[in-house]
Protein backbone atom coordinates (compact mmCIF):
# COMPACT_ATOMS: atom_id res chain seq x y z
CA UNK A 1 0.00 0.00 0.00
CA UNK A 2 1.94 2.49 -1.12
CA UNK A 3 -0.04 5.34 0.68
CA UNK A 4 0.20 3.81 3.72
CA UNK A 5 4.31 4.09 3.37
CA UNK A 6 4.36 7.78 2.21
CA UNK A 7 2.06 8.55 5.57
CA UNK A 8 4.37 6.94 7.35
CA UNK A 9 7.80 8.52 5.99
CA UNK A 10 6.19 11.35 6.32
CA UNK A 11 5.00 10.80 10.07
CA UNK A 12 8.77 9.18 10.30
CA UNK A 13 9.87 12.54 8.98
CA UNK A 14 8.22 15.15 10.85
CA UNK A 15 9.67 17.38 13.57
CA UNK A 16 8.67 16.05 17.10
CA UNK A 17 6.28 18.31 18.92
CA UNK A 18 8.01 20.40 21.59
CA UNK A 19 7.55 19.59 25.19
CA UNK A 20 7.41 22.24 27.98
CA UNK A 21 7.82 21.40 31.98
CA UNK A 22 6.54 24.05 34.59
CA UNK A 23 9.71 24.98 36.75
CA UNK A 24 8.68 26.61 40.02
CA UNK A 25 11.80 28.15 42.13
CA UNK A 26 11.69 29.93 44.96
CA UNK A 27 15.21 30.93 45.72
CA UNK A 28 17.50 33.69 47.81
CA UNK A 29 20.26 35.30 47.18
CA UNK A 30 22.21 39.15 47.69
CA UNK A 31 21.52 42.32 45.82
CA UNK A 32 24.72 44.27 45.35
CA UNK A 33 26.17 46.79 43.11
CA UNK A 34 22.94 49.31 43.97
CA UNK A 35 22.95 52.79 43.14
CA UNK A 36 20.37 55.62 43.16
CA UNK A 37 19.19 59.24 42.70
CA UNK A 38 15.57 58.36 43.84
CA UNK A 39 17.03 59.32 47.54
CA UNK A 40 19.60 62.22 48.53
CA UNK A 41 21.17 61.25 52.05
CA UNK A 42 24.56 59.57 51.56
CA UNK A 43 26.02 58.78 48.62
CA UNK A 44 24.15 57.07 46.25
CA UNK A 45 25.22 53.70 46.08
CA UNK A 46 23.35 50.98 48.03
CA UNK A 47 25.23 48.20 50.18
CA UNK A 48 24.39 44.48 50.03
CA UNK A 49 21.52 43.33 50.80
CA UNK A 50 19.28 39.62 51.46
CA UNK A 51 17.22 38.64 48.29
CA UNK A 52 14.43 36.69 47.83
CA UNK A 53 11.75 35.71 45.59
CA UNK A 54 9.84 33.06 43.39
CA UNK A 55 9.53 32.48 40.11
CA UNK A 56 7.50 30.45 38.06
CA UNK A 57 8.43 29.36 34.21
CA UNK A 58 7.13 27.56 31.60
CA UNK A 59 10.60 26.20 29.40
CA UNK A 60 10.31 23.63 26.24
CA UNK A 61 12.88 21.12 25.66
CA UNK A 62 14.16 23.02 22.86
CA UNK A 63 15.49 26.94 23.29
CA UNK A 64 12.88 29.47 24.46
CA UNK A 65 10.60 29.49 27.88
CA UNK A 66 9.05 32.09 29.77
CA UNK A 67 8.87 33.04 33.40
CA UNK A 68 6.89 35.96 35.44
CA UNK A 69 9.10 36.15 39.00
CA UNK A 70 8.10 37.99 42.34
CA UNK A 71 11.79 39.39 44.08
CA UNK A 72 12.07 41.54 47.09
CA UNK A 73 15.10 43.18 48.61
CA UNK A 74 14.12 44.55 52.12
CA UNK A 75 15.97 47.64 53.63
CA UNK A 76 17.12 48.42 50.18
CA UNK A 77 17.71 51.91 51.02
CA UNK A 78 18.66 51.69 55.03
CA UNK A 79 21.63 52.90 56.36
CA UNK A 80 23.38 53.97 59.69
CA UNK A 81 23.64 57.41 60.72
CA UNK A 82 26.21 57.85 63.83
CA UNK A 83 24.12 60.80 65.09
CA UNK A 84 21.11 59.09 63.86
CA UNK A 85 19.14 62.03 62.06
CA UNK A 86 19.16 60.66 58.70
CA UNK A 87 19.39 56.75 59.71
CA UNK A 88 16.33 55.33 57.10
CA UNK A 89 15.14 52.50 58.92
CA UNK A 90 12.03 51.39 56.90
CA UNK A 91 12.65 50.67 53.01
CA UNK A 92 12.28 47.91 50.33
CA UNK A 93 12.41 47.34 46.57
CA UNK A 94 10.16 45.18 45.06
CA UNK A 95 10.29 43.62 41.27
CA UNK A 96 7.49 41.73 39.39
CA UNK A 97 8.56 40.76 36.01
CA UNK A 98 7.91 38.86 33.00
CA UNK A 99 10.88 37.59 30.55
CA UNK A 100 12.14 35.53 27.94
CA UNK A 101 14.10 33.02 28.33
CA UNK A 102 16.48 31.65 26.10
CA UNK A 103 18.11 27.89 26.99
CA UNK A 104 20.75 25.16 25.72
CA UNK A 105 18.26 22.91 24.18
CA UNK A 106 17.27 19.64 26.18
CA UNK A 107 18.66 17.50 23.62
CA UNK A 108 22.27 18.80 23.95
CA UNK A 109 22.45 19.00 28.43
CA UNK A 110 20.12 16.08 28.93
CA UNK A 111 19.43 16.30 32.77
CA UNK A 112 23.03 18.10 33.15
CA UNK A 113 23.58 21.75 33.77
CA UNK A 114 21.04 23.61 31.66
CA UNK A 115 22.23 27.34 30.78
CA UNK A 116 20.01 30.44 29.58
CA UNK A 117 19.90 33.53 29.22
CA UNK A 118 16.77 35.34 30.20
CA UNK A 119 15.36 38.92 30.24
CA UNK A 120 12.33 41.11 30.07
CA UNK A 121 10.16 44.06 31.39
CA UNK A 122 8.27 44.54 34.66
CA UNK A 123 7.43 46.97 37.37
CA UNK A 124 10.13 48.25 39.95
CA UNK A 125 8.29 49.14 43.40
CA UNK A 126 10.32 51.36 45.85
CA UNK A 127 9.76 52.29 49.07
CA UNK A 128 11.52 54.09 52.21
CA UNK A 129 11.07 56.72 54.55
CA UNK A 130 13.28 58.96 56.91
CA UNK A 131 12.86 59.56 60.52
CA UNK A 132 11.83 63.52 59.24
CA UNK A 133 9.92 62.14 56.35
CA UNK A 134 11.64 64.99 55.06
CA UNK A 135 12.22 62.67 51.30
CA UNK A 136 10.20 59.63 51.45
CA UNK A 137 10.42 56.96 48.72
CA UNK A 138 7.06 55.85 46.95
CA UNK A 139 7.72 55.06 43.53
CA UNK A 140 6.44 52.56 40.81
CA UNK A 141 8.76 52.51 38.25
CA UNK A 142 8.76 50.52 34.94
CA UNK A 143 12.13 48.17 34.95
CA UNK A 144 14.00 46.36 32.40
CA UNK A 145 16.63 42.96 33.86
CA UNK A 146 18.89 41.04 32.08
CA UNK A 147 21.24 37.71 32.81
CA UNK A 148 21.52 34.30 33.18
CA UNK A 149 22.06 31.24 35.40
CA UNK A 150 21.91 27.70 34.79
CA UNK A 151 19.49 25.12 35.75
CA UNK A 152 20.58 21.32 36.85
CA UNK A 153 18.32 18.69 37.91
CA UNK A 154 19.37 16.02 40.81
CA UNK A 155 16.07 14.35 40.54
CA UNK A 156 13.42 13.92 37.85
CA UNK A 157 11.29 16.41 39.92
CA UNK A 158 13.55 18.62 41.65
CA UNK A 159 16.75 20.45 40.89
CA UNK A 160 18.55 23.73 42.12
CA UNK A 161 19.22 27.11 39.78
CA UNK A 162 22.07 29.54 40.34
CA UNK A 163 21.23 32.77 38.45
CA UNK A 164 23.08 36.27 38.33
CA UNK A 165 20.50 39.25 36.85
CA UNK A 166 20.62 43.07 36.48
CA UNK A 167 17.33 45.51 37.17
CA UNK A 168 17.25 49.25 36.15
CA UNK A 169 14.62 51.52 36.31
CA UNK A 170 13.61 52.37 32.76
CA UNK A 171 11.28 55.55 34.08
CA UNK A 172 10.21 57.80 36.83
CA UNK A 173 12.02 61.23 37.60
CA UNK A 174 15.05 61.60 39.94
CA UNK A 175 15.67 62.90 43.35
CA UNK A 176 15.87 66.88 44.23
CA UNK A 177 19.57 66.81 44.55
CA UNK A 178 20.24 63.88 42.45
CA UNK A 179 24.33 62.84 41.46
CA UNK A 180 24.63 62.87 37.47
CA UNK A 181 26.45 59.32 36.07
CA UNK A 182 24.39 57.54 38.65
CA UNK A 183 21.37 55.00 37.93
CA UNK A 184 17.97 56.42 38.76
CA UNK A 185 17.35 53.02 40.84
CA UNK A 186 19.46 49.63 39.59
CA UNK A 187 21.42 46.78 41.12
CA UNK A 188 22.41 43.35 40.35
CA UNK A 189 21.11 39.73 41.96
CA UNK A 190 22.80 36.94 42.44
CA UNK A 191 20.70 34.21 43.80
CA UNK A 192 20.17 29.75 44.24
CA UNK A 193 17.42 28.33 44.26
CA UNK A 194 15.33 25.14 44.67
CA UNK A 195 13.31 24.04 41.58
CA UNK A 196 10.23 22.00 41.46
CA UNK A 197 9.19 20.69 38.16
CA UNK A 198 5.55 20.22 37.40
Amino acid sequence: MPGASLVLLLLALTPRAASADWLITPFIGTAFSGETTLQVLGSGEVAKKTAFGVSATLLSDRVLGIEAGFGHVPGFFSRKDPLGLLEIKSSRVTTLDGSVIVAAPLALTRESLRPYLIGGLGLMQARSDDPISVFPIDRDLLAVNFGGGAIGFLSPRSGVRFEVRHFKAASGADGPLAREGLSRLSFWRISVGLTLRY
